[in-house]
């Protein structure tokens, strides 16, 4: 059975010529240009619920690069107060908000190596919770760079199905409208 199935009108006859209409198969009550309306307006949908998702996600990338670009400041300002003369990878500093970089690297996965009971990371922990914390907001960066370019392009075909049943619209409101002029 035809995806597309015409039908004859009974008694339809213009001018000699038999009229008919189109129906989708599976879809009833509907003409092709509801169906495909219809159908078209369902997928809409269904990309703005998944764009809504890939929102979401883009949101909470943006808040985790959010979170360690504030843990790398703290240990930068910490690196800061280090010693320059007599480098020794024993000198420590004290980190501000020590609970909250602590926990907030360990939220994403990053150990961070204080002192034992203290504020405090030697110059070489720093080193390397810094490069830890630069690696992952490299990684991130890239996700939400590619996260942005899945959404632009959901965005693009929600807006695109959109317009494509307002044109299907209008195509069937002008070939309505045609036909009645030219009947008149």
């Amino acid at each position: 059975m035809p995806l597309i199935q015409t039908n004859v009108i009974e008694g339809g006859a213009v001018y000699g010529v038999q009229q008919v209409s189109y129906t989708v198969d599976g879809v009833s009550g509907k003409d092709y240009a509801a169906a495909l309306t219809a159908a078209t307006m369902k997928e809409a949908v269904a990309i703005e619920s998944a764009t809504t998702a890939y929102t979401d996600v883009v949101r909470e990338r943006e808040r985790k690069i959010d979170d360690l670009s504030q843990v790398m400041a703290a240990l930068t300002e910490a690196q800061s107060k280090l010693p320059i003369k007599n480098v020794d990878s024993s000198d420590s500093a004290t980190v501000n908000n020590a609970a909250w970089v602590n926990s907030t690297a360990k939220k994403y996965g990053i150990t961070l190596v204080f002192k034992e009971n203290t504020a405090d990371m030697t110059r070489g922990n720093l080193y390397k919770g810094q490069n830890d914390i630069e690696y992952a907001l490299d990684t991130e960066d890239n996700n939400l760079q590619q996260d942005m370019v899945s959404l632009q392009g959901l965005i693009s075909k929600r807006d695109n199905a959109y317009s494509t049943a307002s044109s299907i619209v209008e195509k069937a409101t002008g070939t309505a409208d045609s036909t009645i002029r030219n009947i008149v």
